[in-house]
């Protein structure tokens, strides 16, 4: 889902690690964008900040208005070497994939699809469901042990849920305050909706490097607003975090252990080094058996050329 990691303020030419930051308040503008019938603003990677934990792209999706035949509407396209992670906040959305998967997902239900070293999906209109659209796409980068296995396809209807004083969380991956998620997950870290109505203490682990993506309201950190369309980098070494909610807010917060792995992100594809995103690209484009069919009514995206061999970089 959501658009493809681009050269021109996403990613870098070369495989690169981010160097974890001890506790502090960076904050960083969004990328915007539309795809179909839905604004698309990309907190995360950018320019300087690649990755939180092993999280490496964060799209929040919307609000858009859909109807039951256009919505996100991305035709089939390829991923490698990463986790896509659909967390709707209104809505429905229907995902395709080359497991054969077929499933709806909306509000509260965690869709998780882990790459491998390949997989192909699509994620479209539900040819029922018209209204407002909502939510977050999130990547987490597999580490080597894991990212040439198979693809695999979770859907979680029901994720553990716990009350903080002032915010209801949700825990879409990892563990958070003893509430663990089912879902796979390859590396430690932790993803948590925060549904905010007053200020409010977040428990953090010390040995996490965080981040907070704000999908609705506002929210503060040391005195420092956070508001759509903004990336908050928190760095590590804190273990708890006061947020003074301004108004009502819904908060994506994102940790984990620094990913110590040097990552090249281009297209829809984490890899190590060019030629493995080179041998992707061209697998998709020749249509060999590497990358599975999907049955989907849409258009199969086409691969662009890298642009390091448009530039010559």
């Amino acid at each position: 889902m959501s658009g493809p990691v681009r050269e021109d303020t996403d990613t870098t030419a070369t495989p690169e690690r981010d160097r974890p930051a001890p506790a502090c308040v960076e904050i960083s503008d969004s990328r915007e964008a539309h795809l179909g019938e839905v604004r698309i603003r990309r907190a995360l990677p950018r320019r300087g900040r690649r990755t939180v934990g092993a999280w490496c792209f964060a799209d929040h999706m919307g609000p858009a208005d859909v109807t039951p035949e256009r919505s996100l509407d991305v035709g089939p396209h390829p991923h490698i070497g990463l986790q896509t992670v659909t967390w709707l906040t209104d809505g429905q959305l229907l995902h395709r994939d080359s497991l054969g998967s077929e499933q709806v997902i909306a509000p509260g239900q965690l869709n998780l699809m882990t790459s491998g070293g390949s997989v192909t999906h699509s994620e479209e209109a539900t040819g029922h469901y018209g209204g407002t659209l909502e939510g977050i796409q999130l990547w987490v980068a597999l580490p080597e042990a894991t990212r040439h296995g198979d693809a695999e396809f979770e859907h979680h209807a029901e994720l553990p849920q716990l009350d903080l004083d002032g915010a209801q969380a949700t825990v879409l991956l990892g563990e958070f305050e003893g509430g663990t998620s089912p879902g796979r997950r390859d590396t430690e870290l932790v993803g948590v909706d925060l549904v905010m109505h007053s200020a409010t203490t977040v428990p953090l682990r010390p040995e996490f490097e965080y981040g907070l993506v704000v999908l609705s309201g506002s929210v503060a950190v040391d005195g420092q607003a956070l508001t759509p369309g903004h990336l908050g980098y928190l760095g590590r070494g804190r273990d708890e975090l006061g947020v003074d909610v301004r108004e009502p807010a819904r908060v994506m917060l994102i940790g984990g252990v620094p990913f110590e792995e040097r990552i090249l992100m281009w297209w829809n594809f984490v890899a190590r080094s060019r030629e493995e995103i080179e041998e992707a690209q061209a697998s998709w484009a020749r249509r060999d058996d590497r990358f599975a069919r999907v049955d989907s009514p849409l258009d199969r995206i086409p691969a662009p050329t890298p642009f390091w061999q448009k530039t010559g970089r």
